[in-house]
C-alpha cells in the first residue's frame, strides 16, 4: 500500500527549542481514488487463482558481454541518448551448491544503450570478491542472506568444525560491503571519500536493530523508520556456528509499533518527540518533503513483515496451487473496484527536480503476482492512476527520463525492461510517454533475462 505520514511540529521562538504536536498517521490504500466515506471491507484476498509460473525468470542465465542489436518497434525519441543500467541476481548456483533466496544470486549488470533511435544490449556478471571466490572453488564458499556456505569437503573433520567459528569478513556476503565511517586507519580502499557520521540512532531494543533498506530525506530533515522487522545481532553473529543462514536472525515482531526518528541535517541532532504508527514494513520511500510546518513522507509498505520469507526461491518457482497459496494468503483492505490493481513497489519520481520537494506524480510496478506485472503512474494530488500491462510479461522498475527543454513534472519518458517466461517471446526495453502512459516503442532482444531490482539512466 501507499502510506502517507504527516509528522507535525512547530518551532518555538527559541533558536533551539522544538515542540511537537502528536503525530498524525493517515493511511491511504495505494489506489484509493475516492476520498469519500465509502467503508472498507476486510476480506481474505483469495480471488487471484491460477497465477502463471515465473520460474524461468528466476533461474541462472548466460551473460552477453558483446553488444546485441535490438529490433525496434515504434520509435525511440531522437533525444533519448544514453544507457539504462540495471542490476539484479543472475546466477543461482555454483557447481552442485544452490542458493536458497532471491537476494542471494550473483549480480548481473545489464546495459541498454540508446543512440539516435537505435538500441543495443549487453550484460556482464559483476566480478565481486564473492563471485570470484565461488567461481574458483566451483561451489558456494561465502554465506549469503538466505544461504549458509558449507565447510570445504576437502578439509578434515577438525578443519571443517573450526571453519564454523570463522567470523564473516568485510565482504560479508548477502550483497553488502561493510565500510567503516570514519575509517579506523587511512586505507584508500576501505572508505568513502567525504563521508561523515551525521547522527547515530540507538535501537529501541538493545542488540536488535531494525532492518532497513532506505530512508526519507527532505531539505532540512532525515527521517529514519525503525520498523518491527528486527535483526537479532547475536543470532546473526553466531549463524555459522549454529548452522543457519543470516536470515535466521531476522524476525517480524508485530507486537512492536513502527517508530519514526527525525534528524535535523544542519545540526545532526535527533529531534525530541516520539512518533509511532501501527506496525508495518517498508523497503522503498517514494519521496519526503516539508509543507506548512509538516514533514510528509510517502512510502510503499505492507502490514505483514514476512515478505523476506516469501521470496525464498523454492516459493517463487512454484506453480499451480502451490504458487497461489504463497500469494493469496493475506487480507485485502482495498475497495472491490481497486483489487485488480494489486500492490505497488519499486517507486520512482523525477528525482533530479522533486526529491525532497512537493510533487505530483510517482511511478511504480504493480504487483498482482510475486513479481511486478504492470507499470503504474499515480497522481498523488488527484488520487488517480494510469496503468500499462501486457499479459504474460513482467516489467522492471520504471525509470523516468525527462525530455530536454521541458519544465513539466511528467514531461519525458518511462523506461522499463519487460521480460517473459515464455521461451517463444522476446524480452524488450519499453519506452512509454510519461504524460499519457502510452507506448512509444519497444526494442526486442532474443536473450534470456532474470527479474532484477534497480536501475538508472546515464545520459551520453
Amino acid at each position: 500500500m501507499f502510506f502517507r505520514v504527516f509528522l507535525h511540529f512547530i518551532r518555538s521562538h527559541s533558536a533551539t527549542a522544538v515542540d511537537f504536536l502528536p503525530v498524525i498517521v493517515h493511511r491511504l490504500p495505494v489506489f484509493k481514488r475516492y476520498m469519500g466515506n465509502t467503508p472498507q471491507k476486510k476480506a481474505v484476498f483469495g480471488q487471484c487463482r491460477g497465477l502463471p509460473c515465473v520460474a524461468p525468470l528466476l533461474t541462472t542465465v548466460e551473460e552477453a558481454p558483446r553488444g546485441i542489436s535490438a529490433r525496434v518497434w515504434g520509435h525511440f525519441p531522437k533525444w533519448l541518448n544514453g544507457s539504462l543500467l540495471r542490476i539484479g541476481p543472475g546466477k543461482f548456483e555454483f557447481g552442485k551448491d544452490k542458493y536458497n533466496h532471491w537476494f542471494d544470486g550473483m549480480a548481473l549488470l545489464h546495459q541498454f544503450r540508446m543512440a539516435k533511435g537505435t538500441v543495443t544490449y549487453r550484460s556482464k556478471f559483476l566480478q565481486s570478491d564473492t563471485y570470484k571466490a565461488n567461481s574458483a572453488k566451483n561451489r558456494i564458499v561465502i554465506s549469503e542472506f538466505g544461504t549458509l556456505a558449507l565447510p570445504d569437503p576437502c578439509k578434515n573433520v577438525f578443519e571443517r568444525f573450526m571453519s564454523r567459528f570463522e567470523l564473516p569478513g568485510k565482504a560479508a556476503g548477502f550483497s553488502y560491503k561493510v565500510i567503516r565511517v570514519p575509517p579506523e586507519k587511512v586505507d584508500l580502499g576501505e572508505t568513502i571519500h567525504g563521508a561523515q557520521v551525521i547522527c547515530s540512532i540507538a535501537s529501541t531494543e538493545k542488540g536488535k536493530p531494525s532492518y532497513y533498506h532506505s530512508f526519507g530525506m527532505t531539505r532540512n530533515y532525515i527521517i529514519f523508520i525503525e520498523q518491527p522487522l528486527k535483526m537479532n545481532l547475536w543470532k546473526i553473529a553466531t549463524s555459522k556456528i549454529r548452522g543457519k543462514a543470516f536470515s535466521d536472525g531476522i524476525s517480524w515482531e508485530p507486537q512492536c509499533n513502527t517508530r519514526f526518528h527525525v534528524v535535523e541535517k544542519r545540526t545532526g541532532q535527533l529531534l525530541p518527540g516520539r512518533y509511532y504508527s501501527k506496525p508495518f514494513v517498508t523497503f522503498h520511500q517514494i519521496n519526503a518533503f516539508e509543507d506548512q510546518g509538516c514533514v510528509i513522507i510517502d512510502l510503499c509498505c505492507q502490514d505483514n513483515g514476512r515478505t523476506l520469507e516469501v521470496y525464498q526461491l523454492q516459493n517463487l518457482r512454484k506453480a499451480g496451487e502451490g504458487l497461489d497459496q504463497i500469494w493469496c494468503s493475506h487480507e485485502n483492505l482495498h475497495q472491490e473496484d481497486l483489487e485488480k490493481e494489486g500492490g505497488i513497489e519499486f517507486p520512482q519520481i523525477y528525482y533530479d527536480r522533486f526529491s525532497g520537494k512537493k510533487y505530483h506524480f510517482f511511478y511504480g510496478c504493480g504487483f498482482r503476482h510475486l513479481v511486478g506485472d504492470s507499470l503504474i503512474k499515480v497522481d498523488v494530488v488527484n488520487k488517480t492512476l494510469k496503468v500499462w500491462r501486457e499479459d504474460g510479461f513482467y516489467p522492471s522498475e520504471p525509470v523516468f527520463v525527462p525530455a530536454p527543454g521541458t519544465n513539466e513534472e511528467d514531461g519525458g519518458v518511462i523506461l522499463s525492461v519487460v521480460i517473459t517466461p515464455n521461451q517463444n517471446e522476446n524480452n524488450f526495453l519499453l519506452v512509454l510517454d510519461a504524460k499519457n502512459f502510452e507506448e512509444l516503442g519497444r526494442a526486442e532482444v532474443p536473450v534470456q533475462m532474470p527479474y532484477g531490482f534497480h536501475g538508472t539512466f546515464i545520459p551520453i
